[in-house]
């Protein structure tokens, strides 16, 4: 009896945490020029940090576009105070963390500490964004590993297939249109440690830099340690907010030959001409999971489990946070089964475009979209991203909040008129990667 007491009064306790407002309880504030939000919970001692700045392969456009992805590189390898193994001894010793990645607009940051270790995560954090060693020794390691590791992404089926519908669905100039492989290569063996640290002059400062704590949060230690660790840094520029894309002249199917391989990856899909946070975006999120997200989805139901055609299939929203995105079907098929698995991708998205869904259908999903956003806020982890990305997506703190209630009063007709409005069969593309029956 005591054990399931114990269990009641900690599921109430969750309960009563996902229903609380989130965005009353955000400390916001500017210092030193960061946008910094801190959210305490009821997690112990433990912190995690999440952050961006406008620091991606995006702003390499014009240039060499591999800059971007080296300097995010080399900030792990070093400062002009710290060697990379000083910086991972020190970490390790108090089993903290902190990583970087680069995105098509954003430098990503992501740490997670004990309490007592604020302090330190966040000065190492600020000194490997400030101060990077940018050592010709590391600067010649990065273009390696890279150039390694793009070479053995382009064996894998799924990183063709969507560098095919990269390059057709978004027009050149566009943010989202990344280089292709073969240009990052040679923009890698072109790169010069002189092009990084121009790089890192021009873009990295505290404009438009975002830096999200949550968990066992003390606000104000860690307003202080920030105000400290990046006092007296400038610059940096803002995301790029281009007009919508306006599509390319791309033929409709697009066939990428890899000998050898079990599968062909398989994407349809279009841009979606939308942003996350504009009008339609939660009605065509609510439609799109409809057609292919979990086990309950058509697609899964059908192709996948009826048919027993795919390894696996779901339908997403894309790439949309900083600007207008894409919509597309992913699937994997083996070689023998792929004519007849896009002709049943292709009947199930028939039928949902034409007839729309059903308002049982509606009426699930959105329990299910509901109750999946509320368990990622019960996670440190999840509750920091969500805050970031309400910052990146221009919607603010309050959005975490509005969500649920904004897909509880979704209605049948706003659903299938957002299909209608932003997607059409008829202009998607077709990529298909892989041992293709029949092609070279």
């Amino acid at each position: 009896m005591k054990r399931l007491f114990s269990l009641s009064l900690i599921l109430g306790l969750f309960a009563a945490a996902l229903s609380a407002q989130v965005a009353p309880h955000v400390v916001r504030a500017k210092i030193s020029g960061v946008d910094v939000l801190i959210y305490k919970t009821g997690v112990q001692d433990v912190v995690t940090i999440k952050g961006s700045l406008p620091a991606g392969d995006a702003m390499a456009a014009g240039g060499n576009a591999a800059v971007a992805s080296l300097c995010g590189e080399l900030l792990e390898q070093g400062t002009r105070k710290h060697t990379k193994f000083e910086i991972a001894e020190k970490l390790e010793g108090v089993g903290a963390s902190i990583d970087f990645g680069v995105g098509a607009q954003a430098l990503t940051i992501e740490a997670k500490c004990l309490k007592k270790d604020v302090p330190l995560v966040i000065a190492l954090i600020a000194e490997q964004l400030r101060e990077p060693a940018f050592s010709e020794e590391e600067f010649t390691k990065a273009k390696a590993q890279l150039t390694g590791t793009l070479q053995r992404q382009t064996e894998n089926t799924d990183f063709r297939a969507n560098e095919a519908f990269n390059q057709a669905a978004y027009s050149p100039g566009h943010p989202n249109r990344e280089a292709t492989a073969e240009e990052f290569l040679a923009a890698l063996a072109s790169a010069k440690l002189e092009d990084v640290k121009a790089f890192h002059a021009k873009y990295y400062g505290p404009a438009h830099f975002t830096l999200v704590l949550v968990g066992d949060v003390d606000a104000a230690v860690i307003q202080r340690e920030i105000g400290t660790a990046f006092a007296g840094w400038t610059g940096g520029q803002d995301f790029i907010h281009p007009a919508k894309s306006t599509g390319t002249d791309a033929g409709r199917e697009h066939t990428v030959f890899m000998a050898d391989k079990t599968s062909v990856s398989v994407m349809i899909g279009q841009s979606s001409g939308l942003r996350y946070g504009d009008p339609d975006y939660v009605a065509l999120r609510a439609a799109s999971s409809i057609l292919g997200s979990d086990f309950t989805s058509r697609l899964v139901a059908k192709v996948r489990d009826t048919e027993g055609l795919t390894y696996g299939i779901y339908s997403t929203l894309d790439h949309d946070d900083f600007n207008d995105g894409d919509w597309k079907i992913s699937a994997t098929f083996a070689p023998n089964l792929l004519n007849q698995g896009i002709a049943s991708t292709q009947r199930e998205l028939k039928a949902w475009y034409d007839q729309g869904v059903s308002d049982r259908e509606l009426a699930q999903r959105k329990t299910n979209l509901i109750g999946h956003y509320k368990v990622a806020l019960a996670t440190t982890d999840g509750m920091a991203a969500s805050l970031l990305g309400t910052i990146n997506r221009g919607v603010g703190p309050e959005w975490i909040d509005q969500y649920p209630a904004k897909v509880d009063a979704l209605t049948l007709q706003e659903v299938n008129s957002a299909i209608k409005k932003h997607l059409d069969p008829a202009k998607m593309f077709i990529i298909q990667a892989g041992t293709i029956p029949g092609a070279k």
